[in-house]
């Protein structure tokens, strides 16, 4: 069989029928955009901070829960997605899960060594409380690729995809993909923009010429 028929036959695997499926979709496309959203506010109102007292930290910490519990309903209903969607013989075999556990094992090395580089704060978008890290972040997993818990989360949705052997999954993780590359091309220039403020105001108070990133 090509691999035109091979994704054809798969595309027909794919119950577009079950609500499910759309409800999953949705969980996957609302959770950047949530906290891009609110980071966003915080930065230019500090609302969560105020909210807090002026507790920066807690703030940070409440919505990293907030983000942590989105994040296990968003998988909850991918699971279930995956339930109601039919599964495809290709998908069954010893090598396809033998490959769903190592894109499994390495998603969530990414994520947990990524977690434990950054630091809560620093994971959960502390730099848009303020509380910004003393240098980049050069270690393993950053030394591979600059957004390992996106990349890391993604082989995580591919690899319960295979696990279940549901084509829907694969459709579901290619989604995935794209709303976090989305999501980077919004967070990354936004985070230099924090930090190149922050090191212009470092270079004013040594005394120094500035010359880095534009600020926000």
């Amino acid at each position: 069989m090509s691999l035109l028929a091979t994704v054809t036959d798969m595309v027909n695997y794919v119950d577009l029928d079950k609500q499910s499926f759309f409800i999953s979709a949705a969980a996957i496309a609302f959770n950047p955009t949530f906290w891009n959203i609110v980071a966003r506010k915080e930065y230019r109102d500090k609302f969560i901070t105020r909210a807090f007292g002026g507790n920066a930290q807690a703030g940070c910490y409440a919505l990293a829960a907030t983000i942590f519990g989105l994040g296990l309903v968003r998988d909850f209903l991918y699971e279930r997605a995956l339930r109601d969607q039919p599964s495809h013989p290709a998908l069954e075999g010893p090598l396809i899960t033998y490959a769903a556990y190592a894109l499994l094992g390495l998603g969530n090395l990414f994520v947990i060594t990524s977690t434990w580089q950054l630091g809560i704060t620093g994971t959960f978008l502390g730099d848009y409380f303020g509380i910004l890290m003393d240098d980049i972040v050069t270690g393993f997993p950053f030394n591979v690729t600059n957004a390992p818990m996106y990349y890391g989360s993604t082989m995580s949705f591919l690899g319960t995809a295979l696990l279940f052997g549901k084509p829907a999954g694969i459709l579901l993780t290619l989604h995935v993909l794209v709303v976090y590359l989305i999501a980077i091309q919004f967070e990354n220039p936004f985070t230099a923009g924090i930090y190149a403020k922050r090191d212009k105001e470092r270079a004013k108070a040594a005394g120094k010429p500035y010359e880095g990133k534009k600020e926000l």
